[in-house]
């Protein structure tokens, strides 16, 4: 059955460049999702903010989806821990945008607990059910970055009344379903595992030699890459510190590539993470090895994945973490830290190793054992490589997504249900492998 979708994405626009301090993962998986949902028939809407005066209101993206600029606040990037505030105004511009050109939805399905908030707005105008993928849960964030999380308290309240309404709450991996039981007693028979995707058709291997000449490298440089948003918890600082433990403990001079944020240059919304982690270069005396490239776009990565001996991220931690599977995708060995998403994505000694948060000593052990033994490499790329092709394509995504949809729009709404949900079990949509109950219920 043909469907028309609102996917709701208050700060991550499909539209918008990635590396950036609000720009990451979940601006892949809107796009992604979209696209991959208009491929299978549907019509798909993507509410995001307006963050900039010159964007029109519409945006015919793609062949079944566009792009809708909702007025919210100021037409400026505004930080996402202050955008609450602006969320009243958010879902009464798309209500009122609903109600006046007669659209219609038969799902909505929001990106972040603030969207959720604008779903649940339009279900209460509208009658139209939603589901929710958080992307981030503030109880687990809270956890790990203590008075350094800027956002306000409400959210943790707003995502617990979420995940009791949402006709199905989507986790991305086995360890983000745990948490939503843990710390939010989800209903797990609404809930069901979802993993992300990763574009094969954008990211495939490169010959190393043709992409190490695009980059201006060497055949016989040892290189790590590292890609993602530039925020303390992603642990760049812990793989600069792996670099300096290469060349003291190893006497391995390895080279790193930091893609993301802004590049070399000293202003922009990244340059205070950039600037401490120069100062950690510089502290660890491998300013001479370390490059911060600045962002690129997803058709320039796959030359840096695939020039790369090794690709590291290791984040303190990750609801699910889509650049390994770019890495894999690449035919490129991930060094990874084991919490999370990447925990589920990569396999320890088949696809990459895993190795603990904030372990700059571990990091260097296995990027050395990587540099020294090339057969190991190479048939760690290889895992790798098939893992991704078999088990995290948008395709499969869409299809479990399409299933959801269908559950959603013939359940009736949580806040209308009686009795207490039974949260012993819950329903894996995962074409990975499902977590045993005795994970579940740990």
């Amino acid at each position: 059955m043909i469907k028309r979708i609102a996917l709701i994405s208050e700060h991550a626009s499909p539209l918008a460049a990635l590396g950036g301090v609000d720009c990451g993962g979940q601006n892949v998986y809107v796009a992604q999702v979209a696209l991959a949902l208009a491929a299978r028939g549907h019509h798909v809407d993507v509410f995001t903010r307006r963050d900039d005066v010159q964007q029109p209101r519409i945006v015919r993206w793609a062949r079944g989806v566009r792009v809708i600029h909702v007025e919210a606040g100021p037409a400026r990037p505004v930080p996402k821990e202050e955008l609450l505030a602006w969320m009243p105004e958010f879902a009464a511009d798309v209500v009122s945008l609903v109600e006046e050109q007669g659209l219609s939805y038969d799902v909505a399905h929001a990106n972040f607990f603030m969207s959720g908030m604008v779903a649940e707005a339009l279900e209460d105008a509208t009658g139209t059910p939603f589901v929710v993928t958080f992307h981030a849960l503030g109880r687990v964030r809270r956890l790990y970055q203590g008075a350094a999380d800027a956002f306000p308290p409400e959210r943790e309240l707003i995502e617990q009344r979420l995940v009791t309404r949402a006709a199905c709450v989507i986790a991305e991996c086995p360890q983000d379903a745990l948490d939503l039981i843990a710390h939010y007693h989800a209903p797990a028979h609404r809930m069901t595992v979802i993993p992300c995707g990763v574009d094969l058709e954008r990211f495939h291997p490169v010959p190393r030699a043709r992409a190490r000449q695009v980059l201006g490298l060497s055949e016989t440089d040892r290189v790590l890459a590292q890609v993602g948003r530039m925020v303390p918890r992603k642990g760049v600082d812990d793989v600069i510190r792996a670099v300096g433990r290469l060349r003291r403990d190893h006497r391995i001079e390895a080279k790193l590539l930091v893609v993301g944020g802004d590049g070399e240059e000293e202003t922009g919304p990244c340059a205070p993470e950039q600037q401490r982690l120069r100062r950690v270069a510089r502290e660890e005396r491998v300013t001479d090895l370390v490059t911060f490239v600045g962002r690129r776009g997803g058709d320039a990565l796959r030359y840096f994945y695939s020039a790369a001996d090794a690709f590291v991220s290791t984040p303190w931690y990750e609801p699910f973490g889509i650049t390994p599977l770019e890495a894999m995708a690449c035919g490129t060995p991930v060094i990874g830290s084991a919490v999370g998403g990447i925990r589920y994505t990569v396999v320890d000694g088949e696809t990459g190793f895993l190795v603990p948060p904030r372990d700059p000593d571990a990091i260097a052990a296995c990027a050395a054992r990587l540099f020294q033994d090339g057969a190991l490499r190479h048939r760690l790329a290889r895992g790798g490589l098939a893992r991704v092709r078999e088990k995290f394509q948008w395709s499969d995504v869409a299809a479990r997504l399409d299933a959801v949809y269908d559950r959603a729009t013939t359940t009736i709404p949580s806040h209308e249900q009686g009795g207490t949900p039974d949260i012993t079990a819950v329903r894996i949509a995962s074409t990975a492998a499902a977590p045993t109950m005795g994970e579940l219920e740990a």
